[in-house]
Formats: C-alpha cells, structure tokens, sequence
C-alpha cells in the first residue's frame, strides 16, 4: 500500500485526484503501477485502478491477472470494479472508503451483484488514514 500512496501523492502533484494503484503478481514483484491521470490524458477512464491493471497486462502479456493482488487507496469505483473483474483480479485491497462515488461497498456493489462474473477477495481499510489525509488535503486547497 506504501507504493499506492507513493502514486497517489505523485497525482496530486500533477493535480489529479490522489489516487494510487499498484498490481503485485503471486511472486510479489511488481507488475504495474499508477496515480490517476484523467486530466493529463483527457480520458476519464484514466483512473489509477484501470491505468495499474493495463500496465500489468501488458508487463505479462495478457488480458487476465488471475493470483494477481490489486492496491488501491481508494474504494473503487464501479467502472473500475467491472474492469477488475473482468482481469480476474484474485485480492483487492483498499485504502479509504468512497461513500458518494464507490462501486464495491457503496454505491453499485458490483461484486455483490449476481451477474457478477468474477468476485475477488476484498480487503478495506487498509492504510486508509493516510489514503484520506491526502483526498482531505487535496480538496480542501481547491476550495
């Protein structure tokens, strides 16, 4: 998660909403990493779940990530949830709740659905102090 929160202070600074993924593979190297970068690319499906987990496919080769772990400071949201279903992420694990905007434990609850293909283990408030301090501070300067 510190890789996560090391992505998601890297988007603040580039002035994108402080949010950081990272994909670990079964081994725990490293497969893919990213803070969100809707702004910088003009794509709002930019987000660093989305980014991490494209990365990852292609540092493996392939369209699944099955066995592979997912960091994210955030709660998903639900179009980033329906991607990592449909990369057969095996483990999520979040940082910091996301009640107006979430998809896995508010909001949509994609993965409680029952057309839900694929459900990965899910893991919240991991780090979510820190995950929050950085959103607080973040949208609090642009006020």
């Amino acid at each position: 998660m510190a890789m996560a929160l090391d992505q998601a202070r890297a988007a603040a600074a580039r002035g994108e909403v402080p949010v950081g993924a990272v994909v670990v593979g079964p081994d725990g190297r490293v497969l893919g990493q990213a803070g969100n970068a809707t702004r910088a690319l003009h794509d709002p499906s930019a987000h660093a779940e989305v980014l991490a987990i494209r990365a990852a496919c292609r540092t493996l080769e392939t369209d699944r990530l099955p066995g592979c772990a997912l960091f994210v400071t955030l709660e998903p949201c639900a179009a980033c949830a329906g991607v990592i279903a449909a990369a057969r992420i095996a483990r999520l694990i979040y940082g910091a709740s996301d009640p107006k905007s979430g998809g896995v434990m508010h909001g949509a609850r994609v993965f409680s659905h029952p057309q839900t293909h694929h459900v990965p283990e899910i893991y919240d408030g991991i780090a979510a102090t820190d995950a929050q301090a950085l959103l607080t501070a973040f949208f609090a300067a642009r006020r």
